[in-house]
């Protein structure tokens, strides 16, 4: 092999090494779900934390009229399943029997987080645009609501109580590569200071019974 040869050679092998270093800088760090303790529990009953509440189970037979869905017409939205709704009332039932303290609550304004605010929590929310559904949006029209999910995540929550979200898988999954499920699955999270903020556990319906044993 020529001297030419070797030094194109080189120059090749240097350019697939920086490509492949370069894709696996764009790549999302890959996620590991932890189950929640009754050490957990502990924990989120002194307050200081952010709960993800994913929404109940919906009725599959009917779609999101995507582009056109309104938020406020629930006749274009994928709604709660009888399940759904049974599980929404089960999962609120946990979480007062489990005794966490629960502060300010933001939903999605779709109609399946609504619903399952009301019956996780009763009327007490308010609606939060940065946590609508986000699977149907473009990079573009994800990159600020995923940006003021993180700042959600961020900011602080005082002692003695704990901020709770109630939205979707998608978002969670842009935002940390957890796609959460089952339904009613309840995310974790610690603010860590200027770290930002933490994922602790995930508490799935499942898990309940063992936790409050």
């Amino acid at each position: 092999m020529t001297l030419a040869s070797c030094r194109r050679l080189l120059a090749a092998c240097l350019l697939l090494a920086n490509t492949a270093l370069a894709a696996a800088d764009e790549a999302p760090p890959v996620f590991s779900e932890r189950l929640a303790t009754r050490e957990t529990l502990e924990q989120l009953r002194a307050g200081g934390h952010v709960l993800y509440i994913r929404h109940g189970y919906t009725d599959n037979s009917r779609a999101d009229r995507f582009p056109d869905l309104d938020p406020n017409d629930c006749a274009s939205q994928r709604l709660l399943s009888d399940e759904g709704r049974a599980l929404m009332r089960e999962v609120g039932q946990r979480l007062r029997a489990a005794r966490i303290p629960v502060g300010e609550i933001l939903v999605s304004p779709m109609c399946r987080t609504r619903d399952s605010a009301a019956l996780l929590f009763g009327d007490k929310f308010s609606l939060s645009e940065p946590l609508m559904y986000s699977a149907n949006m473009t990079s573009d029209e994800k990159k600020p609501r995923l940006a003021a999910l993180a700042a959600i995540l961020r900011e602080p929550v005082g002692a003695g109580r704990n901020r709770v979200l109630v939205a979707h898988a998608p978002n969670l999954a842009d935002l940390i590569g957890f796609f959460v499920k089952p339904e009613g699955t309840v995310v974790v999270f610690a603010q860590r200071g200027s770290k930002g903020y933490e994922y602790v556990a995930s508490i799935p319906p499942r898990l309940w019974p063992e936790l409050l044993r």
